[in-house]
């Protein structure tokens, strides 16, 4: 006796299905996002005030002045990087989703 399953619907169908699905109820990486715009913000900060400190010799020396700079610079290409995953993966592109967002 033959039978076409190509029509039919049982639970071991709807199981396979669903198995390789991604669900729409993905939660979305509020956090991870948060913390890739803070680090941005605080890089600014720290290039700004270390610029500051180094050229004015307010609040230390050249070296300190640096050392905010440079830090400052870290933690804006780390911001960036996260932001333009969760971008790239906001507006669709190819290969981005925000699963692809790093975990706080």
């Amino acid at each position: 006796m033959y039978v076409d399953h190509a029509f039919s619907i049982s639970d071991e169908d709807t199981m396979m299905e669903t198995a390789f699905t991604e669900s729409n109820t993905t939660k979305q990486p509020i956090k991870d996002i948060a913390l890739a715009v803070s680090l941005i913000g605080f890089g600014f900060v720290g290039i700004i005030i270390g610029s500051l400190m180094s050229y004015n010799h307010v609040g230390g020396d050249t070296a300190h002045g640096m050392f905010f700079t440079i830090l400052g610079l870290i933690l804006l290409i780390l911001g960036l990087y996260h932001m333009r995953i969760a971008y790239y993966a906001y507006q669709g592109y190819k290969g981005f989703s925000l699963t692809n967002v790093h975990p706080v």
